[in-house]
């Protein structure tokens, strides 16, 4: 099935390898179970696990699209050829947790060294500073992927790498910035990515 932008271009996700070679090291039991999984993967078993617990309502956000080209092999089955973004999609997750609005971005890389900014849109960044002025709490998910590593970005320093792109600057963000900027998340069994126990102490620190 092909997906174009609302302006013409055609959408190509990006796509993780999940393919690992076996390094003869053991693997405890949360590593291995989860092994294949995407970020989004993860991310909406953690999101369920707050549904069911009454925690938090958070979901992923389902964009919009317009179907152009269906075709009909069969009578009782319709295969989509082709469709459009009806409009570009702003941040992956949005809900309510605790009396405040959370709305935030979920990435993945296979660098080793840094976050590319290409994988953000300006859209993307002017939407989170919507939310942030709107006193939303707004932020991005980053993992990466080679490294087993996830960091809780928050927006301003997020705008602030931003900036100083649009500048003349980095076109990433090195990753030492995350190690001494951001807050990493220890992956666990259930829930896999608590990232709400991060906001709380983002709101504890008056970092949000």
């Amino acid at each position: 099935m092909t997906i174009r932008y609302p302006n013409g271009k055609i959408y190509k996700p990006q796509v993780e390898s999940i393919a690992k070679k076996d390094t003869g090291q053991k693997k405890n039991d949360i590593s291995f179970s989860n092994r294949g999984k995407t970020l989004e993967d993860e991310l909406n078993e953690t999101n369920n696990f707050y549904l069911n617990r009454q925690i938090a309502v958070i979901h992923k956000k389902p964009v919009p699209v317009q179907i152009v080209n269906v075709e009909y092999p069969k009578r009782s089955a319709a295969v989509i050829r082709e469709a459009y973004f009806r409009t570009p999609s702003t941040t992956d997750y949005n809900g309510v947790w605790n009396g405040y609005y959370i709305d935030f971005e979920a990435k993945e890389t296979e660098s080793k060294t840094s976050f590319p900014l290409k994988n953000v849109h300006a859209h993307q960044i002017k939407h989170m500073e919507d939310v942030s002025n709107q006193k939303g709490i707004s932020f991005t998910i980053v993992r990466f992927s080679k490294l087993e590593r996830y960091f809780v970005l928050p927006f301003t320093v997020l705008l602030e790498a931003w900036n100083n792109m649009e500048r003349g600057g980095a076109k990433s963000i090195p990753l030492k910035v995350f190690e001494s900027s951001t807050y990493e998340i220890s992956p666990g069994y259930n829930p896999r990515i608590d990232y709400l126990s991060i906001i709380e102490k983002m709101i504890t620190n008056k970092e949000c």
